[in-house]
């Protein structure tokens, strides 16, 4: 990763091997941990890395340091696959002070127990500065993006703002493409989707500073029509604000007479002039790539069987998904099946009816095991309600 500030470089490492990070998000294309180092009269390391890849980023820093000793450590989040190596780097240089938030400083020992920090931690909080020479990092405030203890931090030579998680994506940077937005979009609404108010609020505070590069610990460094794009697109997130036009059907079928009604009704919304429609079967597509394209579209139809007298549980899932994530502002239409006593549309009704600004139209479509020639009109019903 080049920097234009040859004062700053990257020791970050790539992870090619993770299957899932946090243990539940697929990523083919691997994942970045990124940290930095600022040269100067005083040396700040920024960030550590994942204790899969400490080796890796112990050499990197090594050669970077080239034999000097380090100041500082900043943490900007202590989730562990940016914060794992912190101990280390404390204790193989017993000069070095940590530099952290408040917060941040209390989860401490109950990451590292048997580390006395005690008279080697600088707390900052929402304007704290620290002057490393030429260099100086200016401290904001960043709780609940994702974490309550995150701090970025904007260094005002190279008008680079630190990011943290924010404005990160799956993917490793030896797999990096244009295409930002994809992976970032998939990373947003899981990670940070809840957040939309706290990422508003962190907006606000960037826009009094003068950026010309966003450095995140995910993915790669942010500039020109890039950054234009990624902050337009967090804008339009972090409102819970649709980006497209489209409808997402997303189904779960046990034996198939669902999936053939999802299906079916994607080709109507197709002939009346739906812009996108998007098809998911929830028990096999990725979950998380679903959840991406629900915040994308203002428009959703769920479709599921009827199970023990309940809902079809992949479908519980998405929509608990979309709960816990502050789901909100679209427009939902139901699907349900049961071959005796369908109950599926119920459930789903009263799971969205929890979320904020969303709207079901009607009619709900309720299938008797199969899709019959009679179904026919109540999915043109549906389709035309929903695309109103």
């Amino acid at each position: 990763m080049n920097m234009t500030d040859k004062s700053i470089k990257y020791i970050g490492v790539d992870d090619l091997d993770l299957d899932l990070f946090e243990s539940q998000y697929v990523v083919p294309e691997g994942m970045s941990y990124n940290s930095y180092l600022i040269e100067d009269e005083k040396i700040a390391i920024l960030d550590t890395a994942d204790r899969r890849k400490a080796e890796e980023w112990k050499a990197n820093l090594n050669e970077a340091l080239a034999g000097r000793q380090p100041d500082y450590l900043v943490v900007h989040h202590m989730e562990p696959d940016h914060a794992a190596l912190v101990a280390e780097v404390f204790e193989t240089y017993p000069e070095l002070q940590l530099v952290c938030s408040p917060q941040a400083l209390k989860m401490l020992p109950d990451f590292f127990g048997n580390v006395g920090f005690e008279g080697r931690v600088i707390t900052v909080k929402e304007g704290d500065t620290l002057v490393l020479g030429h260099h100086v990092l200016h401290f904001i405030a960043a709780p609940m993006v994702h974490w309550p203890e995150v701090v970025m931090s904007y260094e005002s030579q190279s008008k680079t703002l630190f990011s943290a998680d924010a404005f990160g994506k799956f993917g490793a940077l030896v797999h990096e493409t244009d295409d930002w937005a994809c992976e970032a979009r998939r990373y947003y609404f899981n990670i940070c989707g809840k957040y939309g108010v706290q990422v508003q609020n962190v907006m606000k505070k960037m826009a009094s500073f003068d950026i010309e590069a966003v450095c995140p610990l995910h993915g790669p460094v942010l500039r020109d029509q890039a950054l234009a794009d990624a902050l337009r697109l967090y804008d339009t997130w972090s409102r819970y604000e649709p980006e497209s036009e489209g409808v997402l059907v997303a189904y779960a079928s046990i034996h198939g007479g669902t999936a053939a009604v999802a299906e079916r009704l994607g080709e109507i919304l197709r002939e009346k002039g739906a812009p996108k429609v998007v098809v998911s079967d929830l028990s096999r597509d990725d979950m998380a790539e679903v959840i991406e394209d629900a915040f994308r579209y203002p428009k959703i139809v769920v479709a599921a069987a009827t199970y023990d007298g309940g809902l079809f549980p992949v479908m519980h899932d998405f929509l608990h998904h979309l709960q816990i994530k502050n789901f909100q502002k679209r427009r939902f239409g139901i699907i349900e099946n049961g071959s005796w006593a369908p109950a599926a549309g119920r459930v789903m009704r009263t799971m969205i009816e929890t979320m904020k600004n969303c709207e079901i139209v009607e009619p709900v479509v309720t299938i008797r095991s199969r899709m019959k020639p009679a179904d026919e009109a109540q999915l043109e019903q549906l389709a035309e309600a929903i695309l109103k």
